[in-house]
């Protein structure tokens, strides 16, 4: 855009921080215009140039606290990086489907409201990813002449990670097998590596060396909240209570009761 290019030097350093992973913002994905589109809250914004990341950072205006952030984030929207947005509803079926955005003609910058990136930050890692593949491809077509050493070395360390493939394979499949023996010689089971396919690093994937397969246990806690949610989510209705009154009738005996149902209305109403 052209409002972009006219942006100082020291806007353009505080845009592409809060456009880098550095500042820790919720990147949302967002449909404007029939095009997906990246969009954040406000207050993610003020928080990352609160933080001790945006502190360190050289050639940017000062920030130390909410205001001064929100007059900074304030004037960098007419330079149109980003714009105040309306979200809508979900484009797709389900709920978490990019929603709808549309841009308000209020340009203002509130902390509670969403702006989307008109600015997909610095380009250099783009260009250096496109030299490098160039670069493989052309080794690669080339590489009947490379010297006889440097073949002889990528042939090792190919056979060297097609032989740790291998071996992965191997424990998964030697591992399941451990596991369905031992439900029947020792139940629950026992799993070697519980943690090799977690969402973990190397080596706490070899960490703890073996564990009971034991099912997890729902905590109190969430169960007690479940149920919060479908008693506040109940509509009102009226209960009934039972009365023990006397019975006045001569032919049974007085120190029978006979039960009277009255209904009340329900105390959360």
């Amino acid at each position: 855009m052209e409002q972009q290019s006219k942006a100082p030097q020291d806007i353009r350093n505080v845009v592409n921080f809060l456009r880098s992973s550095s500042a820790g913002m919720k990147i949302r994905v967002g449909v404007l215009n029939g095009k997906r589109v990246d969009y954040f809250k406000g207050k993610g914004a003020v928080k990352a140039l609160l933080s001790p990341a945006y502190a360190k950072l050289k050639n940017v205006p000062k920030v130390t606290n909410e205001q001064e952030a929100q007059q900074l984030l304030l004037s960098i929207i007419p330079f149109a990086f980003f714009l105040r947005v309306e979200r809508g509803a979900p484009t797709g079926s389900s709920s978490g489907s990019p929603k709808q955005l549309q841009i308000t003609q209020m340009q203002t910058f509130v902390p509670s409201d969403y702006y989307a990136w008109f600015y997909e930050g610095s380009q250099w890692t783009t260009y250096l990813g496109g030299v490098a593949m160039v670069a493989i491809m052309l080794a690669g077509v080339m590489f009947p002449l490379w010297p006889p050493i440097m073949r002889l070395g990528v042939w090792y360390l190919s056979i060297g990670v097609l032989g740790l493939i291998g071996l992965f394979f191997a424990l998964a499949i030697v591992r399941l097998i451990f596991y369905i023996i031992t439900i029947v010689v020792a139940p629950p089971g026992i799993w070697i590596f519980p943690k090799l396919f977690a969402d973990v690093g190397f080596v706490e994937s070899f960490i703890p060396l073996w564990e009971w397969d034991l099912p997890k246990k729902k905590g109190k806690k969430k169960r007690s909240e479940k149920g919060k949610e479908t008693n506040g989510g109940a509509s009102p209705v009226s209960s009934a209570r039972i009365e023990e009154v006397q019975d006045s009738g001569s032919s049974r005996p007085a120190s029978r009761t006979a039960a009277r149902v009255e209904e009340v209305p329900d105390e959360d109403s």
